[in-house]
């Protein structure tokens, strides 16, 4: 595992080396320069869970990185009806240069931690570093393949299929953020309470705690705890999600 995996990131230290997304976030292919003068718009803010982080409409003065926790994405209707569209894991990035109102709530759904930048001085430096403006498009386009492929969780899959493909999500974010390859035994902890990841796949708490259970029934995971998660079979996980990776026919 990285060894920044086992570090608690302390805020209060400001400090680059020990922070456990710096192999994935928007500053990961910065050279010390270009981290320095990042360093000079930078701050660190930490939200309890539960709080609001922007609120749809918002001036939009910073943009950043999640640091630790796990934010949601949601939008509310005009007769006060709210739907979770995604969600900000560590190494995601908050805000949009050159968009200067917010158009989603963001909201702690559990501790979060985000390295904060000053909007405008972050968009002027998005113009001259290299680094960072080909991260910030690697970044922009992985959250496209992300927001496709959670249009078919939640449009076309079953409960079965919408459960697998969460665990696969959160274990393959896992693996990039320390750079470790996906296999039989990886573990991770899911951050969200079942009522969140219920509302978030459209499902009922009673279906998200039968189906994680059928699948540890399985063979599938196993359950160290109520949210940490091994995959035991990696392979049959996937199967499970109803994807069709090699593009052939499905009988």
């Amino acid at each position: 595992m990285d060894e920044t995996a086992s570090l608690k990131f302390d805020s209060n230290t400001k400090s680059c080396a020990q922070c456990p997304i710096k192999k994935r976030a928007v500053c990961a292919h910065c050279e010390m320069d270009e981290l320095a003068q990042l360093e000079e718009i930078k701050s660190y803010k930490t939200y309890a869970p539960g709080e609001m982080i922007i609120w749809t409409g918002d001036d939009m003065s910073f943009v950043g990185s999640v640091v630790t926790g796990v934010a949601t994405l949601s939008q509310t209707m005009e007769d006060g009806r709210r739907q979770m569209v995604g969600l900000l894991l560590p190494s995601d990035f908050v805000g949009r240069p050159g968009r200067k109102k917010a158009v989603f709530d963001v909201e702690a759904a559990t501790e979060v931690t985000l390295c904060r930048f000053k909007r405008v001085p972050f968009e002027t430096l998005l113009a001259k570093l290299p680094h960072l403006s080909a991260r910030m498009l690697e970044m922009s386009l992985d959250e496209l393949d992300a927001a496709r492929e959670w249009m078919l969780v939640l449009g076309r899959k079953n409960a079965r299929e919408k459960i697998a493909s969460f665990l696969s999500i959160i274990a393959r974010r896992e693996a990039e953020l320390h750079k470790e390859p996906l296999r039989d035994g990886s573990e991770f902890d899911i951050k969200l309470t079942r009522e969140a990841m219920a509302d978030y796949l459209g499902l009922t708490l009673e279906t998200v705690s039968r189906q994680i259970n059928a699948l540890k029934k399985d063979g599938v995971i196993a359950l160290q705890s109520k949210r940490h998660v091994q995959i035991v079979d990696f392979a049959r996980l996937m199967m499970e999600t109803g994807d069709d990776d090699d593009g052939g026919m499905v009988i």
